[in-house]
């Protein structure tokens, strides 16, 4: 589409909007919006169904296996013609050659790294027309392994699209455990056609000199890029004081810095341990303004050793850090689905699930600025991956080449940020080298390979950033480790995963002690109003090829199942198994929490995998696709609270002990009180007991024999903190399906408010477990997954994600354990 530039003043082009867009073969011609991506281009033009509805997947693997072509024009007065152009592109996915006036301009392969294109020479006077080829990353990803010195193998069962690999793309493009597989494609981020005045700003960066009278000096490096020499005024300002540098470019690259000394500096900190502060540092030319989120804080990470090994913790402003939180994914398998407010939505979910942290996983994407612009508001702390993940890459100069560049790009990008708080090398790539077949046999090549990657980054990342804190891999040991570290109780950070991939049962979270768990986790499905939309009537059984198709981990919808039977009764429906499912989740990362954060100071962060999801599917994610809250983010709300109360029994199961922790700088006085609830809901108290706990401790405040509970009653409790935090639980001695729960006698009723949210009123006439309370519209819930004993009435409020036609009343449907199951 046309673009025309007439303003001698004018230097950049923005070339987002309509372009042209055909298949190399000439079989499909249509519209894209850029930036997006070609499958969401063809599924609006209704070349393709929605590649996320029924089993769709399968009907669009045809679009990542051809060559696609951008193309658009730009009209150029004569007069503008003089001096140097570039084109200036965020993110190409992946392999691309782009031609100005058919003159080849560049060849890219990387989207994770932004390209500054020279195309002085290939403009002419008048229409200008720029193409861009997207090279099929499946062609060009088999081209490459077999140019490799030795095979480099993948793991296919995430990656079902072979040789990802070998390409610097966004891995779960290529398929994962809870990913479709279709390889898109696109041009995202910014993309505009720019004529070079003075200078261009490459990157700005910040490094913090904290001084001995509490003061800090910010270091503001500008690097710049000229063509040619010359004089170049630069305003730096921070929190509106301004100073101006007249600096001399020289052809090439030139850096500047400049100081400015913060005499009482507001510290930054992480949700809930204190204020956000932030300031605002703008770095001006004539031709443009960059601005930067600055954050003033101390960050360490704690490596010091003591009787079990050595620690791993956070230390920030000199206080450590409890770091509860979730792994982060993409927020949608299709770039032109995510928005802003869409990402918000889920950063600030985890937020108000008490979360403090969240792990950018290796397998996506380096997130946008205004992603970390959010968790830098949020107080969300950012352990972040480098894009490695699951599999063994080569290390051929030219791929070690092109992720050093990428590496100094996304670093200096994004190191200002105050919310992120280490770089780590990969995921599982050590643990992966145990993988394949090739490697076993062949270790010390495959050893050796990993370990020059592996320096590649290192050495990028401390030359771009020479503060940021560095850890090699997740899991990890330490530095030079190279054992997997899957199940290392004494230092580093430990992926968990016996509990859903060997199916043991959830009492086995308590036989480790981790340090750090940055990964563990439990599936079940997406809920109701969500398989709907991608489901119809007939589809909804777990064994329907729909639901099948929806289930990208092997042996995951057994493993539900299996889990199920062994734990609870079986499901009255389908409704009902989607709900105990969910319950199920909930409970298995409960039960690791809740013991491992009984562990503090020995274990000082827990991250369960995974927060969110790429596309409607059965997973790990607390979060539904669209941001809908599972049963198990109401949980996370309680289980993730700075001062809780968990109910664990001892090893042998003779004593329920009831610790507390406690995550806040202040000690914390404790009142506990405790019930028996027999099978009809009725109540008695047990015992009652009050105790301290220590800033940023755990400790055991009472304990229980197990012989106290007789065999048809629950233990129920209720706690409140000095500090005002409060909660309850309750906990079952055996197992669910071994409770002959009398009817709950659930009834509901709903009132409308003036805001236009909802009072849903939840009564129970006997005792009701675990009720999840579901609209027929989307919406967030003031609380779920909660007890009612008899007699109980609870209200939660229910605001509707989009507003209702007046008088327009949402459906509620209430679960509980005792009307899900099924009767004989």
């Amino acid at each position: 589409m046309p673009s025309e530039l007439n303003n001698r003043d004018a230097i950049r082009v923005d070339l987002s909007g309509d372009w042209l867009l055909a298949s190399a073969d000439n079989s499909h011609a249509l519209t894209i919006a850029l930036p997006g991506d070609v499958h969401s281009a063809l599924q609006r033009a209704g070349i393709i169904a929605d590649p996320y509805h029924g089993r769709n997947e399968a009907d669009v693997q045809w679009v990542a296996h051809k060559d696609w072509v951008l193309e658009r024009t730009v009209s150029i007065d004569s007069g503008d013609l003089e001096g140097y152009w570039y084109l200036d592109l965020d993110s190409i996915d992946t392999v691309a050659s782009v031609f100005v006036n058919d003159r080849l301009v560049l060849q890219a392969d990387n989207c994770f790294r932004r390209y500054r294109a020279d195309v002085s020479q290939a403009l002419v006077s008048g229409e200008n027309r720029i193409r861009v080829a997207l090279h099929s990353s499946i062609s060009e990803g088999a081209r490459r392994q077999a140019a490799q010195p030795f095979y480099v193998p993948y793991h296919d069962g995430n990656s079902p699209i072979p040789n990802g690999n070998m390409l610097r793309k966004p891995q779960c493009h290529f398929g994962w455990d809870w990913n479709i597989g279709i390889a898109p494609l696109g041009v995202y981020g910014a993309l505009a056609l720019c004529r070079l005045e003075t200078a261009r700003i490459e990157h700005v960066t910040t490094r913090q000199v904290w001084l001995e009278d509490g003061s800090v000096d910010l270091q503001v490096t500008v690097e710049l890029y000229a063509h040619d020499p010359g004089i170049l005024p630069i305003h730096f300002e921070l929190d509106g004081l301004r100073e101006r540098l007249d600096c001399s470019v020289a052809a090439g690259a030139t850096r500047i810095t400049h100081v400015f000394n913060v005499a009482e500096p507001r510290r930054w900190w992480p949700a809930g341990s204190g204020e956000q502060a932030l300031s605002t540092l703008k770095v001006e030319t004539p031709e443009e303004s960059v601005t930067r989120q600055i954050g003033f804080r101390r960050l360490e990470l704690v490596t010091d050793k003591d009787e079990d090994g050595s620690r791993f913790a956070l230390r920030v402003n000199g206080r450590d850090i409890f770091c509860r939180g979730a792994n982060w994914i993409p927020a949608d398998a299709l770039m032109s689905r995510v928005t802003p407010e869409g990402v918000e939505d889920l950063l600030r979910s985890a937020v108000e699930a008490n979360m403090n942290m969240i792990r950018v996983w290796g397998g996506g994407f380096y997130e946008p600025d205004w992603f970390y612009d959010l968790c830098d508001r949020l107080g969300l702390l950012v352990w972040q991956d480098f894009m490695f993940a699951c599999n063994l890459y080569p290390s051929t100069p030219d791929f070690l080449e092109n992720v050093a560049a990428e590496v100094d790009y996304q670093v200096r990008r994004l190191q200002s940020h105050p919310s992120i708080a280490l770089w780590c090398g990969d995921n599982e790539l050590v643990g992966a080298l145990t993988w394949f077949e090739e490697s076993r046999k062949d270790r010390d090549r495959y050893l050796v390979s990993y370990d020059r990657l592996n320096r590649t980054v290192e050495t990028a990342m401390k030359a771009a950033s020479p503060e940021a804190i560095w850890w090699p891999s997740s899991p990890s040991v330490g530095y030079l480790n190279f054992g997997d570290a899957w199940h290392a109780d004494g230092a580093g950070d430990m992926h968990y995963w016996s509990v859903w991939h060997e199916n043991k049962s959830f009492d086995n979270y308590r036989t480790v002690r981790p340090r750090f768990c940055s990964e563990f986790g439990f599936q079940s499905y997406t809920s109701m109003p969500v398989i709907r939309q991608f489901a119809e009537a007939h589809d909804l059984n777990i064994a329907s090829p729909v639901m099948e198709a929806h289930q990208k981990n092997a042996g995951g919808n057994e493993r539900i199942a299996g889990t199920m039977f062994r734990y609870f009764r079986f499901p009255k429906d389908f409704p009902s198994f989607v709900y105990l499912s969910q319950i199920q989740q909930g409970l298995a990362i409960r039960t690791a929490v809740d013991y491992w954060r009984s562990l503090k100071p020995h274990c000082m962060g827990t991250l369960y995998w995974q927060l969110n999801d790429t596309w409607p599917v059965a997973s790990w994610s607390s979060l539904d696709y669209g941001g809908h809250w599972k049963a198990m983010h109401y949980m996370a709300r309680r289980f993730f609270q700075p001062v809780a109360i968990a109910a664990i029994p001892s090893a042998d199961g003779r004593e329920i002990a009831f610790s507390v922790v406690n995550d806040t700088p202040e000690p914390v006085t404790i009142e506990l009180e405790t019930f028996l609830v027999s099978l009809d809901g009725s109540r008695r108290p047990l015992l009652a007991a009050m105790g301290s706990c220590s800033p940023d401790r755990a400790a055991t405040l009472v304990a229980i024999a197990a012989s106290d509970i007789p065999p048809d009653a629950l233990l129920f409790w209720s706690f409140e903190a000095s500090n005002g935090m409060r909660g309850e639980g309750h906990y079952v001695h055996g197992t669910y399906k071994a409770l002959d729960l009398a009817p709950s006698g659930l009834t509901l009723e709903t009132a409308p408010r003036p805001d236009g949210a909802f009072d849903v009123t939840v009564r129970a006439a006997g005792l009701a477990l675990q009720v999840m309370i579901e609209a027929d519209v989307e919406g967030l819930y003031s609380d779920n997954a909660f007890d009612l004993t008899a007699g109980e009435v609870k209200t939660v409020r229910f605001a509707p994600k989009e507003p209702l036609q007046t008088g327009g009343v949402p459906h509620f449907t209430a679960y509980d354990l005792e009307s899900c199951q099924g009767r004989g």
